[in-house]
């Protein structure tokens, strides 16, 4: 009984929260980050100022579980990948896969991670917020490879692996952002992530 309390208190913090998290969001790329306060972002969310500084130190952070959402995907796809699929393999197919779900709610997802990135050319405090999500993805990311790796992987190469890939990632997402290229085709955050882990993997001249 107390253990069915918890998880249902859990689910509706995390309901709370991504309520104020999308709240944030939707300001922000309406309004832009200077003009959006603590406050707005509390009352669009329908809760108190209180309630709003219980989740998020600051309102550049409320953005946190919405950028964090994409890598979240694609490491649930990876986790996913059957047995025996060489590891590159598996880590680009995962990357597309997460930056290219079909749905309008997947494209309007990617279309507001442009949006963010777009104004934190000019927001030093998102721009720690998009690092910060990145880098921890990045740390998620290191139990996944080493899992597909095999017990025997070099815990250095797993390392190594996760970083350059949640790099990948991160760049064709901001490259893509500086761009009016589709959501999908040419230019697109998959097909730029491609590019980035063929590059990583090419034999040098």
């Amino acid at each position: 009984m107390n253990i069915e309390r918890r998880t249902l208190t859990e689910r509706r913090k995390a309901a709370t929260e991504l309520e104020i998290a999308r709240s944030a969001v939707h300001l922000f790329t309406e309004q832009g980050p200077h003009e959006t306060t603590a406050e707005a972002i509390a009352q669009r969310a329908g809760v108190s100022l209180r309630t709003f500084y219980r989740y998020f130190r600051g309102k550049q952070d409320a953005v946190g579980p919405v950028l964090a959402a994409g890598g979240d995907r694609w490491r649930e796809l990876l986790a996913a990948t059957p047995a025996g699929t060489p590891l590159l393999q598996a880590l680009e197919a995962a990357a597309v896969a997460a930056l290219s779900e079909p749905g309008e709610a997947a494209r309007e997802g990617l279309e507001r991670t442009r949006a963010l990135l777009r104004a934190a050319a000019d927001d030093p405090a998102l721009r720690a917020v998009w690092y910060r999500v990145n880098q921890e993805s990045e740390e998620k990311l290191v139990p996944v490879v080493a899992e597909l790796a095999g017990p025997d992987s070099d815990p250095l190469e797993n390392t190594l692996l996760a970083a350059a890939a949640t790099d990948a990632i991160r760049i064709s997402l901001e490259t893509w952002s500086t761009t009016d290229a589709d959501t999908a085709g040419p230019g697109s955050p998959a097909d730029l992530v491609v590019r980035c882990l063929h590059l990583l993997t090419r034999p040098r001249a």
